[in-house]
């Protein structure tokens, strides 16, 4: 029997599902395999959708700087790759694009995710689903995947749980939840995705080399990771930050700096303008940096924090920041800046010794994916450092 989402779900009155126009044969093409049908008539009829106020069901759709449906797709099976190595290697599933992969369409506000599994029919409306919990669920023991003999539309029935008119599937089930779309509400405005062209690769395999392989220094981090026309520097002068400091920053920094200016590396590691007069200037960063490290070092933490702190002697001096809360500086040992050994502030892992190489060795091996540092973001052992080597200057998203 064959159930349809309209016959178990209504639209919520605050806040309507609204459709967004699908090209499904673009979308098809640039996936490789046609798509089940009633998600399709799900997406034609309600767009992007807030199943039972916890269920995310993405459809290819577009909102600048929220979601893209193909960076979605991306991103949410390389983590479900990197997630699928917790089990022994013949329980690992397969994710799209390899043949017969899991092919991702929601997640929960739990953090599960949610694939069908295209391994078994050749027919896509025959596909069943596959849940990924992220925590614990009753009923999932030690694994966090569970496949369920049930198609999108099943498996949404089943979280609805006033009657039960197929057999109970195995494994956790979430819900019960109400049966209601609403537009999701951080894609409010979202509008139609167009998959993108296919490019040439950014490198040939000559200049992959140099950048992955032979090159060193400026001129390699160059080729490997893009720099922008006009680096954002700010409005004062070296002289002017050498003043606010009470000594000279390394000159490796200064070549950095004047090459890629302020910015975000690979969208983690933030890096302020140096000469900025204005909020948000570096010295301010310096200030508040190093006023919380102290405080967690004259606080309940003192052996988690064991750097001096700058100006004292050897003292630690942030130049960057991550995502993450972890931080990157010099300590600043004797009278020449320019031999200041790098220092890695972790937040979520031991103070480690101070790095091995210089700034522009040391990001140069990071976006080349050969540094392991305990609390830096690393690439994955199956990512293309290539194409995820990238900086995106101060601003850049807000049009200059």
């Amino acid at each position: 029997m064959t159930v349809d989402l309209d016959e178990f779900a209504a639209q919520d009155a605050a806040r309507p599902p609204v459709p967004v126009p699908v090209d499904w044969a673009a979308v098809e093409e640039w996936l490789g395999t046609r798509l089940p049908a009633d998600y399709k008539r799900l997406a034609d009829r309600h767009g992007p959708v807030d199943f039972g106020s916890f269920l995310w069901i993405h459809v290819p759709c577009v909102q600048p700087g929220r979601f893209d449906y193909g960076a979605w797709i991306g991103a949410t099976h390389r983590e479900a790759r990197i997630k699928a190595r917790a089990l022994p290697e013949h329980e690992r599933p397969l994710l799209h694009p390899e043949p017969g992969g899991l092919l991702a369409w929601g997640c929960s506000r739990g953090g599960d995710t949610l694939f069908w599994d295209t391994s078994v029919s050749d027919d896509p409306d025959a596909w069943t689903v596959v849940v990924t919990h992220r925590g614990a669920v009753p009923g999932s023991g030690l694994l966090p995947w569970h496949r369920y003999d049930l198609t999108l539309t099943g498996y949404l029935r089943h979280t609805v749980r006033d009657t039960w008119e197929l057999p109970s599937p195995p494994g956790p089930l979430m819900g019960p939840l109400p049966g209601t779309v609403a537009r999701t509400a951080f894609l409010g405005t979202a509008g139609p995705w167009t998959p993108p062209a296919p490019a040439a690769p950014r490198l040939t395999e000559a200049e992959r080399r140099v950048a992955l392989e032979t090159g060193t220094g400026l001129d390699a981090l160059r080729l490997l990771t893009a720099p922008p026309a006009a680096p954002r520097l700010g409005d004062a002068t070296w002289e002017w930050l050498s003043e606010q400091f009470g000594t000279p920053l390394p000159a490796e920094y200064v070549r950095l700096m004047e090459t890629y200016g302020g910015g975000c590396w690979s969208g983690w590691l933030r890096f302020p303008e140096p000469l900025r007069t204005t909020a948000p200037r570096l010295t301010a960063f310096v200030d508040r940096t190093l006023e919380a490290y102290e405080s967690l070092r004259s606080g309940r933490h003192p052996r988690c924090h064991p750097l001096a702190t700058f100006p004292e002697p050897g003292g630690f001096l942030p130049f960057a920041d991550s995502i993450d809360g972890d931080y990157l500086g010099w300590l600043t040992e004797g009278d020449r800046p320019d031999d200041w050994p790098l220092v890695f502030w972790p937040r979520h892992a031991a103070q480690g010794p101070p790095l091995e190489q210089g700034l522009i060795d040391t990001l140069l091996a990071w976006q080349r994916g050969r540094l392991r540092t305990a609390g830096l973001c690393v690439l994955d052992q199956d990512d293309d450092p290539v194409e995820f080597a990238r900086f995106e200057a101060s601003g850049a998203n807000e049009g200059g």
